[in-house]
């Protein structure tokens, strides 16, 4: 099946892991942007993930309600259908959620899932991600926990985010600074609290100076290095190789060493959404530009309809997404690694 089932998703993990490359993980808000990811990774010929934040699902959700459940429910009901005429593999996540809105996000998503799963079906979302990173590592592992439990449970990867990323995403703010670096302390802690599989498989978001958002060259130190220190001691620790499946947060505007660094240390999974959005807006502005008085009727004119349709622009929009998710599979070297 085009959207991985719960054996694909951990297939291609551990592909990615073997192989050291990642699959960029794009955030969609609309149908659009949702086939400008699938249109993206077809093109690479490869496989790929789609997830969708609390502010994503809340736009989804429609501004008369702004509803994350119903938002995230439906756009991975429509990508379930929409998917099959593509030739990949594509698993779908949830991006960031915090403590406040788990009860209204992730906790009402898992049990979606939990029931499908009774029925015998397979979960909505392949993954969840719990970003406890605002509180201690003391209530943020306890919640983890609970999550994974539930998760496991429901056969979903649950993603976890350890210590803080910096910058904005979806309302949750970190300053940038040395705490944006996770400790090997830190990673005993989650591998003592979590396990290392035996309690259920998750992702995990260690810091290593990343930064959400947009950022000038200079402004964000990069050690992708320290996710060495930390598989190497705790894979000491445990007598387990690599034992840890790393997370790229921030990934926006960083350089082809960093991320190189950071696959041959075990991220399997890289995130991207400012790049992206971006990608999916420049040609839409750049078709308002040059049909100014097309797109508005100026003057007391007409305009032109086949301007102003969403249609003509939103082909462009999504052409330029696309391109830039084939960019990302390329330096994630999972392009051409498409399951067969």
């Amino acid at each position: 099946m085009p959207i991985a089932t719960p054996e694909a998703y951990n297939e291609m993990l551990d592909r990615a892991k073997a192989g050291k490359f990642a699959y960029p993980a794009i955030n969609v808000t609309s149908t659009q942007t949702l086939h400008a990811a699938l249109r993206g990774f077809a093109e690479a010929e490869s496989d790929g993930i789609v997830q969708i934040s609390t502010g994503g699902a809340e736009f989804l959700g429609g501004q008369h309600n702004k509803d994350m459940v119903t938002g995230a429910v439906a756009l991975a009901e429509f990508a379930h259908i929409v998917a099959a005429k593509y030739d990949i593999t594509v698993a779908l996540h949830t991006d960031h959620c915090p403590k406040d809105k788990l009860d209204g996000y992730v906790r009402p998503l898992i049990a979606v899932s939990a029931e499908r799963v009774a029925r015998g079906e397979n979960p909505l979302f392949q993954s969840h991600m719990w970003d406890g990173s605002a509180e201690t590592l003391a209530d943020n592992l306890a919640i983890g926990q609970e999550l994974l439990a539930q998760a496991a449970a429901a056969k979903i990867i649950l993603e976890v985010e350890i210590t803080p990323t910096g910058g904005e995403e979806d309302g949750v703010t970190h300053e940038i600074n040395d705490e944006l670096y996770t400790t090997v302390a830190d990673a005993v802690r989650t591998a003592e609290a979590l396990g290392l599989g035996e309690k259920g498989r998750y992702l995990l978001a260690a810091s290593f100076g990343n930064v959400h958002g947009v950022y000038k060259p200079g402004n964000v130190v990069l050690r992708p290095e320290l996710l060495a220190d930390l598989q190497a001691e705790i894979g000491k620790k445990y007598g387990k190789q690599d034992p840890f499946d790393f997370v790229f947060h921030g990934g926006s505007g960083s350089t082809e060493q960093e991320i190189l660094t950071a696959l041959e240390n075990g991220v399997v999974k890289m995130n991207l959404d400012t790049d992206t959005q971006y990608a999916f807006t420049r040609p839409v502005v750049d078709h308002v530009f040059r049909n100014y008085d097309g797109v508005l009727k100026v003057d007391g004119e007409v305009g032109k309809k086949n301007t102003y349709d969403p249609r003509t622009w939103g082909k462009l929009a999504e052409a330029g997404m696309a391109h830039r998710v084939t960019e990302a599979a390329q330096q994630l070297r999972s392009a051409g690694k498409r399951m067969k």
